[in-house]
């Protein structure tokens, strides 16, 4: 397992009116959370999608992730809990000092 995620390129979905996050996979009726590993099952497999909303503003200059806006903390605290692991850094743009270091959850929005 795992306990700590890296969130990278959160700054590319900025612009976004809403993200939808796939939350499980529905075959043959029924419901699961695993990712179907034979490529037979996954032409057959239908995604289950949770919609957050999105965010307008540009945050690749943000340092703290108190500076987000809430929409982008909501969507981090949702992988956090979803994958119950805490977020331990996120890349906001391309450059090596683009980063919002020790994120931890949960993430006050």
């Amino acid at each position: 397992g795992f306990s700590e995620l890296a969130i990278t390129k959160l700054d590319i979905l900025s612009g976004m009116d809403e993200l939808k996050v796939c939350t499980q996979y529905r075959y043959d009726g029924k419901t699961t959370r695993r990712f179907p590993s034979e490529p037979q099952t996954l032409e057959k497999v239908t995604p289950v999608y949770e919609t957050l909303p999105g965010w307008s503003a540009d945050i690749s200059s943000v340092r703290h992730v108190s500076d987000l806006p809430s929409e982008a903390r909501d969507y981090l605290a949702f992988i956090a809990d979803y994958l119950d692991a805490d977020v331990g850094m996120v890349s906001n743009g391309p450059r090596r000092d683009q980063i919002i270091p020790e994120v931890g959850t949960p993430i006050a929005a």
